[in-house]
C-alpha cells in the first residue's frame, strides 16, 4: 500500500468500540479521541466514509438467539446505528469537521437517506459521511455493509478498526500463542474461517479487489500513519 497514495477511505468501527470503560452506550472520551484521530487525516486531504455497528446499543443475530424475530431484532440493530452515527457526527463537528449521516432506512427528520451519487459528492467537498442502518436489509452485518459502501463510493482502502492489531490465528485476548499475520490474501483468510470480518464483506472485497486494513483503534495516531502508508495491523489483499 506504501506505493500508491491513498485518497479516499472507508473507515469500519464497531459500535462495541464506542464503549469504551462504560458497559452499555457511548462513553463520550471516546467519541472525543475517535473525532481527534478521523481529524488528522481529514486536514491532510484524504476523504473518508465510515460505518458504524449498533452492538453497544442491540445486535440484531443476539436478540434473535434470544426469541425477537430476527427481521425486527436486525431493524431494531440498524436503529442503534443511527444513534451511533449521529453521536459521532456531533463529536466531529465539535472538532471542527463538516460531518453528514446518511441512512439506508428512511429517517428523513434527523439525517440524509443514503444516495450514491451524493456521498461521493460530500467526499469530493471533503465532508466526513457516515454511513448508517447498515445496507438497510436484515441478514447483513455491518461488515457487509462497510465492503458496499467502501465499493460504491470508490474507496482506496477498508480500514477496519478493532480492539488486536490486526489479523490472528486465534483470539489472541484469549490465547496468548495466537499467530500474527502481517498480511494474508483474501482466500487465505476465507479459508481459515478467521474471524474479524464475516466472509461475506471479505469476498465483496476480494471480487472488487479492495484491499482491507485490519489494525487496533488503541494505538494513537495509528490511523494517520496507515493512510500515510506505515504497514500497521495486517493488510488483506
Amino acid at each position: 500500500m506504501a506505493s500508491k497514495k491513498i485518497n479516499r477511505i472507508l473507515l469500519k468501527l464497531s459500535g462495541e468500540a464506542l464503549l469504551g470503560q462504560k458497559p452499555f452506550g457511548v462513553d463520550p472520551d471516546v467519541l472525543i479521541y475517535l473525532a481527534e484521530e478521523i481529524k488528522s487525516i481529514v486536514d491532510t486531504g484524504v476523504q473518508i466514509g465510515i460505518v458504524i455497528g449498533g452492538g453497544n446499543i442491540f445486535r440484531g443475530e443476539g436478540l434473535a438467539q434470544s426469541g425477537i424475530d430476527r427481521v425486527t431484532g436486525d431493524q431494531m440493530g440498524m436503529l442503534a446505528t443511527i444513534i451511533n452515527a449521529l453521536a459521532l457526527q456531533d463529536a466531529l463537528e465539535r472538532q471542527g469537521l463538516v460531518a453528514r449521516v446518511m441512512s439506508a432506512l428512511k429517517v428523513n427528520e434527523v439525517c440524509e437517506d443514503y444516495i450514491r451519487r451524493r456521498a461521493i459528492r460530500h467526499l469530493e467537498k471533503g465532508r466526513v459521511t457516515i454511513f448508517a442502518a447498515g445496507t438497510g436489509n436484515p441478514y447483513f452485518t455491518t461488515d457487509s455493509a462497510a465492503s458496499l459502501r467502501a465499493v460504491e463510493i470508490e474507496a482506496d482502502l477498508l480500514i477496519k478498526a478493532t480492539r488486536v492489531n490486526g489479523v490472528f490465528s486465534q483470539d489472541p485476548l484469549q490465547n496468548d500463542d495466537a499467530l500474527h499475520f502481517e498480511s494474508i490474501s483474501y482466500d487465505e483468510f476465507i479459508s481459515n474461517k478467521l474471524g474479524v470480518m464475516d466472509t461475506t464483506s471479505i469476498v465483496m472485497c476480494r471480487d472488487n479487489n479492495l484491499p482491507v486494513r485490519v489494525y487496533d483503534m488503541n494505538i494513537p495516531n495509528a490511523l494517520f500513519d496507515i493512510v500515510k502508508g506505515k504497514n500497521i495491523g495486517t493488510l488483506i489483499s
